[in-house]
């Protein structure tokens, strides 16, 4: 896939990612991408070009029917980055959004979603 840039202020929504252990900077914009996971590259606070998992689409697992951005930057302290602006790039298209039958298959899948960006970037 050709490359595509996303960019706006980090807002807060419930919080469900950092509950699974996967933390999220997430965005409010409208855009026209293929919901999904994407590997690529975030732009935050001081970290400039750092791999991240990004998820474009509506996480209906969690309940929840707001389309929104959310990128979980490998291996940066969990903290808060409300107000801060984010940049992704995504480079790779990894797979689909999916709605699981409960929180266990979402993180077997988030984790097989890191094991594999692991991978791509070595």
């Amino acid at each position: 896939m050709k490359p595509a840039t996303l960019s706006g202020i980090v807002v807060q929504f419930q919080g469900n990612g950092r509950k699974l252990g996967y933390p999220t900077a997430n965005l409010a914009i409208e855009t026209d991408l293929q919901d999904g996971v994407y590997f690529g590259f975030a732009d935050l606070a001081g970290y400039k070009h750092h791999p991240a998992l990004i998820f474009v689409g509506t996480p209906t697992t969690m309940g929840d029917n707001v389309r929104r951005v959310e990128a979980h930057l490998l291996d940066i302290p969990d903290e808060d980055y409300y107000g801060e602006r984010l940049k992704v790039i995504l480079s790779h298209y990894h797979r689909p959004n999916q709605t699981f039958k409960n929180t266990e298959g979402l993180l077997k899948a988030m984790l097989n979603d890191e094991t594999t960006i692991r991978g791509w970037l070595s």
